[in-house]
């Protein structure tokens, strides 16, 4: 078998390996980042805090701070009762990041977005 032959039977390369890497190239690094985080952030409210579903979501990703939108301020309370589960967890995930503050923002500018 030639090298060209070869070549022609080398496994393709994932689209998942190459996006990281295209994202560099193309300067939206933290784009792609808070994207994987958004992904990990819904999975997670999924799993732990199900009535939050849809209501929140992840707004900004900073080093050490996670900021979060809720669309009701019953959710907002709920985050900010399970902010340390929700940070440890967040920290463990493919995807998330180590925070030590879960802000809470209220949709539409309310509410101040007092620290958990």
């Amino acid at each position: 078998m030639d090298s060209e032959d070869r070549q022609r039977r080398r496994r393709p390369d994932r689209i998942g390996d190459l996006l990281p890497e295209a994202a560099r190239q193309l300067g939206l690094e933290a784009e792609l980042r808070l994207a994987r985080a958004t992904t990990t952030w819904d999975a997670l409210i999924a799993e732990r805090v199900p009535p939050a579903v849809g209501a929140c979501r992840l707004v900004r990703l900073e080093p050490g701070r996670i900021t979060v939108e809720a669309d009701e301020p019953i959710v907002a309370s709920e985050l900010r009762l399970r902010a340390s589960e929700l940070l440890a967890a967040f920290a463990g995930a493919p995807g998330g990041a180590p925070a030590h503050e879960l802000r809470i923002v209220m949709a539409g500018g309310g509410g101040g977005g007092r620290p958990a």
